[in-house]
């Protein structure tokens, strides 16, 4: 195999076509088939592919392949179509008109349904109406307008983590605040039941005393 078909072109003095193919072949060459693209770049140029052919230098060429951002990273980052801008513009009036509804707005339930209707979950059209209520959803769930499921939702489903944090340390002042009040009642639980009627079984003793002596005293004056 001569240089040519190693760069996989025909043969050409052109050294900018010849270095193009060099450089598209040499994103995916490695090992031995890389030496073997540089030999036939340089039989075919008469000289190296590089002017500094350090090995830093080729690992940075080649970098950008090794570090192609993941799948979910891309989606994310891909622009809606015309027909995914409807469906955040749709999922926002719906979302609106269920903050309206006190009472379905609390069942997160019905959160999960609107916001998770395909293709409302996929990564990049949830994070464009991630973008479109967090100025109206967000503060709500931060100040309590919605119960812990609604806001454990929406925390996990647009990463809102601020909100788990917050919900985490409310349930630990609850907790606190929960045994505070279970301490301070043990004390009165704890009192005597007979405590309580004390005072007027004495006086009532007393009274009876006072009623036995008066007629013990009548009768020894009459005999």
């Amino acid at each position: 195999m001569n240089c040519w078909e190693v760069l996989g072109i025909e043969p050409t003095g052109d050294h900018a076509r010849i270095r193009a193919a060099y450089e598209r072949q040499e994103k995916f060459a490695s090992g031995e088939e890389l030496e073997r693209l540089r030999r036939a770049f340089k039989e075919a140029t008469g000289g190296e592919p590089q002017t500094d052919n350090s090995p830093s230098d080729a690992g940075n060429e080649r970098q950008p392949q090794v570090a192609e951002p993941p799948a979910a990273v891309r989606q994310e980052n891909q622009e809606l179509d015309a027909s995914e801008r409807q469906v955040v513009r749709e999922v926002v009036i719906q979302v609106r008109a269920l903050l309206n509804d006190s009472s379905r707005s609390k069942d997160a339930q019905i959160w999960k349904a609107i916001l998770g209707e395909p293709p409302a979950d996929q990564p990049h059209v949830r994070k464009e109406i991630a973008d479109a209520l967090e100025p109206q959803v967000r503060p709500m769930a931060e100040n309590g307008s919605f119960p812990a499921p609604v806001v454990q939702f929406l925390a996990g489903w647009f990463d809102w983590y601020s909100l788990r944090d917050a919900h985490a340390h409310d349930a630990d002042e609850d907790d606190m605040e929960a045994e505070k009040s279970a301490g301070d009642q043990e004390p009165q639980e704890e009192l005597p039941p007979q405590m309580v009627n004390f005072w007027p079984a004495v006086i009532g003793w007393i009274v009876g005393l006072a009623v036995l002596a008066t007629l013990f005293s009548g009768m020894g004056g009459g005999g």
